[in-house]
């Protein structure tokens, strides 16, 4: 699989990794986190998804440049790296449906598609319209 590692990392870049590789894979490869950056935004344990870019050191979720990344409300999550906590701050998202995401993006090797949150149990078509605009892949 193939990853982007970016971010507060020593060597910033696309990687070739294993099927079944981690977040924790893809950064020690890249060279580890950079001096004074954190991973604590980053699942270190989570499977890599095909494609997907892990970006070190940085707020959680994407914001574009010169946006205020301290509103949530503003937040678009990627569906494919967001953590379980990062989930819940969706609208009508708690602990147990935040989980249901994260095992059918684990179980599916990621999401494809935001529709694809339709097959997830507990999300009907009003929360469906509720998450979607909140939501990416």
């Amino acid at each position: 699989m193939t990853v982007h590692v970016a971010g507060k990392i020593r060597k910033p870049g696309v990687y070739l990794l294993p099927a079944g590789a981690r977040v924790a894979d893809a950064v020690t490869v890249a060279g580890g986190v950079a001096r004074g950056a954190s991973t604590g935004s980053l699942n270190l344990a989570r499977r890599l998804i095909d494609g997907e870019q892990i970006v070190v050191g940085t707020p959680a979720g994407p914001a574009a440049p010169g946006s205020a990344v301290s509103d949530p409300a503003a937040t678009v999550l990627d569906l494919n790296s967001a953590t379980t906590e990062q989930l819940e701050q969706l609208p009508g998202v708690g602990e147990v449906l935040a989980a249901r995401i994260t095992e059918f993006r684990d179980s599916h090797g990621g999401f494809t598609s935001v529709e694809q949150l339709r097959e997830v149990s507990g999300i009907g078509p009003r929360k469906y319209d509720e998450i979607k605009p909140k939501v990416r892949v």
